[in-house]
């Protein structure tokens, strides 16, 4: 092989080239952000249980409301804490609810800011919106507003061996009509199904349709957490949850069928709300039956692949003990130094009426 000799000018081209290459390498490492890769899945640890629900049927503002709060989202904006959250407020009994909007300055005093939607209440399973479930807000960086995504289901008076009361269930989403930070409250228009059951659906779900679903980014895509349960078979033996994935967060959205049902619980795990860490990994922390006063949360590394969950009780035995079982984690606020709050709700100890109040916890990420 002859070998070419390479002339000056080409020499001192190539040498520009790779110059360049070399400052731009070194540009990028100093503007990319610097991601840690955990060796093993962090462990969620309790530091302070405020020993005392701090929103129940007797709060002001919560007058009209006869069955309390279930489920929803808190999101701290500055110094402020918003809750979104579904209000089972009166007959029928978990069927006719509506999403109230709450603010506190300080996570103790709160305010009944506004009603964002109000189910039907209809029992002839004609109406998609009999019942509404699930709030959850979600900020999209792209559009500068407020997405508010939530399950309506249908309903029908209780048979056997199906559960009828809350079936498939669609999930709707709701852009604020006030953009920024603080259209949080919205008022929010509905956009539309994102999605419902149907033929598109996996074998894994079930007559209950999509109980719940939440969305989060993983670089420039998004990915949703989804749940369902085998509602046309009595008792259920399993909740389960899916991932959906999309380009954008208005979608289209489709299942990633190859990975779910995902491995986090075998038995139950519901409503789901993931955060990204300052690491860039990802944790859920969602409804688990593992202990009636414990919440479920796991782990993953790229927000993709989810590994078996764990368990945190966050009510120990003692005087702070006021619930008679959990309900609904509602997600990990930021606090700063690896700190989270974590409100849930709870089924109160006996009363004369059923009822569910919102409670909060300090936890600590090791």
């Amino acid at each position: 092989m002859t070998k070419t000799k390479i002339s000056p000018p080409s020499a001192i081209f190539l040498i520009f080239v790779l110059a360049s290459l070399a400052a731009w390498a070194s540009a990028q490492s100093q503007t990319q952000p610097k991601v840690a890769t955990r060796e093993s899945p962090p462990t969620l640890v309790l530091l302070n249980q405020h020993q005392s629900p701090v929103i129940t049927v007797h709060s002001p503002g919560a007058a009209d409301n006869k069955y309390g709060f279930e489920d929803g989202r808190v999101v701290k904006i500055a110094n402020t804490y918003h809750l979104i959250t579904t209000e089972m407020f009166t007959e029928p009994f978990s069927i006719k609810t509506r999403i109230g909007y709450w603010t506190s300055p300080d996570r103790i005093h709160w305010t009944r800011v506004s009603t964002l939607f109000v189910s039907s209440g209809d029992q002839t399973g004609k109406d998609p919106r009999a019942s509404l479930w699930g709030p959850m807000p979600v900020w999209n960086e792209k559009t500068g507003r407020w997405e508010l995504f939530y399950v309506g289901y249908r309903s029908q008076p209780q048979t056997e061996p199906q559960w009828l009361l809350g079936y498939e269930g669609r999930i709707w989403r709701a852009v604020s009509e006030a953009p920024g930070p603080s259209g949080i409250g919205g008022p929010y228009k509905d956009v539309g199904v994102i999605l419902e059951p149907g033929p598109l659906s996996d074998p894994w779900e079930g007559l209950q349709g999509t109980d719940s679903f939440f969305p989060y980014q993983v670089g420039d895509a998004w990915y949703g957490m989804y749940g369902t349960a085998h509602t046309e078979k009595h008792p259920v033996t399993a909740w389960q949850v899916g991932l959906a994935s999309a380009p954008e967060l208005a979608g289209p959205w489709k299942r990633v069928s190859q990975l779910n049902p995902l491995p986090i619980e075998p038995i139950f795990a519901e409503n789901p709300i993931v955060t990204r860490l300052d690491d860039g990994t990802y944790m859920a922390v969602y409804d688990t039956t593992t202990d009636d006063h414990a919440i479920g949360y796991a782990w993953s590394a790229d927000g993709i692949h989810w590994p078996r969950g764990k368990s945190l009780i966050v009510q120990p035995k003692g005087p702070g003990r006021w619930a008679q079982e959990l309900t609904t984690p509602l997600g990990l606020i930021p606090e700063g130094n690896n700190t989270f709050t974590i409100f849930y709700t709870g089924r109160m100890k006996p009363v004369p009426i059923y009822s569910e109040s919102i409670g909060f916890v300090t936890v600590k990420l090791k």
